[in-house]
């Protein structure tokens, strides 16, 4: 397994010069950039040109991850070749309206599961209810196959997102890249680091992702008094404090990212489902344990796939988390790389949503507020 990695800023150009030292042998490209230079087709088709035999994978962003550096407004590539391991792709495209459901499945059967390893979901970041889109594709996948990814972001706008559709950026669509061979090891790892704080509300009234009623009152209405100052910056704000929502009796919490706020309704929009009958509890941040989260994830990536080390790590972490750490956000990208070594090359993006496990040998979900990391590694041996 190879990687090459640059990044392009509209001062500096590539660093270092891709198209001098490029791996044209490449299986798969992915591209991370902010949602300007996302729409931007020359460079697309500049990529497609440099790896014609590469599919091209990505997303507009909340933020670039290359290396240990986090920055806004620059573009990342990652061009991978496998040595024992093929790439196949699917997409969709949402049709206004359209059924998630339908659209998952629909992606999810494109692939073949004759010896389908894992799959990188990467999908639009506002139009998707992301717990509707997994379960559908976990309907059709193997359950033996293991499924990480994220959502596309667009800063803290939240109004439109990118994703590749075959090698042009288009909003509104899911795209899958399938992995396939034995030798193929991923590690696979989440954490987030939040605090609860405040009673815990029973969910009254929702539907799918749009929550309306806590206690039998208006869940916006309750949300902006413990906001106070923060109830003018929504939706934005929201980042700042995601929900913790325990589904029925289950133990397990899951947070939950606010997309959009609708006062006309006076309900919340998330990134997943906000079942009723089930519980919501505000959160808050606490720095160090947001910096330890994303240790915890890297530590759970190394122990799966121990002893061999990540040939490469794909880093999805939260847009919220990036506005809570501010000018320490590197420091959880710097934690990673403390654990996985400076020989794994480290990629990714802030999302508006990630796809991946609560923990170790749990099965996929639609995650908020988490450091989620995919590692990748080839064995040797047959």
């Amino acid at each position: 397994m190879k990687v090459e990695q640059t990044y392009w800023t509209s001062s500096g150009g590539w660093r270092p010069y891709f198209p001098g030292s490029t791996l044209r042998e490449a299986d798969l490209l992915l591209v991370f950039a902010s949602r300007e230079l996302f729409r931007e087709a020359p460079f697309f088709g500049m990529l497609s040109a440099l790896f014609p035999d590469a599919i091209l994978a990505g997303c507009s962003t909340a933020g670039e991850i290359f290396g240990t550096n986090v920055s806004d407004g620059g573009l990342v590539c990652n061009a991978i070749h496998f040595d024992h391991t093929q790439c196949r792709s699917a997409s969709v495209r949402l049709a206004q309206g359209g059924s998630i459901t339908d659209a998952g499945r629909d992606l999810a059967s494109q692939l073949d599961p004759e010896g389908l390893r894992h799959v990188l979901i990467i999908s639009d970041g506002i139009r998707v209810n992301g717990t509707e889109l997994i379960d559908a594709m976990t309907e059709v996948i193997p359950p033996e196959v293991s499924i990480t990814g994220g959502l596309a972001g667009d800063a803290d706008l939240f109004r439109e997102t990118y994703v590749c559709s075959g090698s042009e950026p288009v909003q509104g669509a899911i795209m899958a890249v399938g992995l396939y061979g034995d030798r193929l090891v991923i590690g696979r790892g989440s954490q987030g680091g939040w605090d609860p704080f405040g009673p815990e509300r029973l969910i009254t009234k929702s539907r799918g992702n749009q929550l309306y009623e806590l206690d039998g009152q208006s869940a916006l209405s309750l949300y902006k008094q413990y906001l106070g100052q923060y109830a003018d910056q929504l939706p934005g704000s929201a980042l700042l404090f995601p929900l913790a929502v325990r589904i029925h009796d289950q133990e397990e919490e899951l947070v939950r990212t606010i997309l959009g706020v609708d006062e006309t309704s006076n309900s919340m929009i998330f990134a997943g489902d906000m079942p009723e009958g089930g519980y919501a509890r505000l959160m808050k941040a606490n720095i160090d344990r947001l910096i330890d989260g994303a240790i915890d994830a890297a530590t759970q990536c190394k122990n799966q796939i121990s002893p061999l080390s990540a040939e490469f790590a794909l880093l999805i972490s939260c847009v919220g988390r990036k506005m809570v750490l501010k000018q320490r956000v590197e420091e959880e990208v710097e934690g990673v790389r403390d654990i996985l070594g400076t020989g794994t090359p480290l990629a990714g993006f802030y999302s508006y949503g990630e796809i991946g496990p609560c923990a170790p040998n749990q099965s996929t979900r639609l995650l908020n507020q988490t450091m989620t990391i995919t590692t990748f590694t080839e064995r040797t041996d047959s």
